[in-house]
């Protein structure tokens, strides 16, 4: 039986938009790691400071459409606030995500945005429980 490996992110192709998936040991996790994809898609990771701390909440009525409303979420906060993300720390219960999501404001010359994320869609849609062990979270973005 394959053993599951620590959570992690990763991008899968999809025409002219790009494949955001998150891997992880809980459910919970899984989201954070699909977040953690959508910043990869736009810009490196590690040029993010996790400088200001914000609230975000969301909710829906399975899996599949909370993963869709949380990120979003995050676009919107992206968008609204001119700011990117390099964590975030999820809880969900009972169809409600509550979150606490770290960045700054976008600095164009060094995050150098690649794209801009216009929206999570349910193309490629899934949050699944894998049968080795963790959870997968992930849909296509529309960039």
């Amino acid at each position: 039986m394959k053993v599951m490996r620590a959570a992690h992110w990763e991008h899968f192709p999809h025409d002219a938009d790009v494949g955001v998936r998150g891997i992880g040991p809980t459910k919970e996790a899984a989201f954070e790691q699909a977040a953690l994809a959508l910043t990869a898609a736009m810009t490196e990771l590690s040029a993010v400071a996790p400088a200001t701390a914000i609230e975000v909440r969301c909710s829906a009525p399975d899996d599949e459409l909370l993963l869709v409303d949380w990120l979003n979420a995050i676009i919107y906060e992206m968008a609204t606030r001119n700011m990117l993300f390099s964590r975030y720390q999820v809880t969900i219960a009972d169809g409600e995500l509550r979150a606490t999501i770290w960045g700054e404001a976008v600095d164009v010359e060094r995050h150098a945005p690649a794209v801009e994320a216009k929206g999570a869609t349910l193309t490629g849609l899934e949050v699944d429980r894998r049968s080795q062990g963790g959870w997968c979270a992930q849909c296509v973005v529309d960039v």
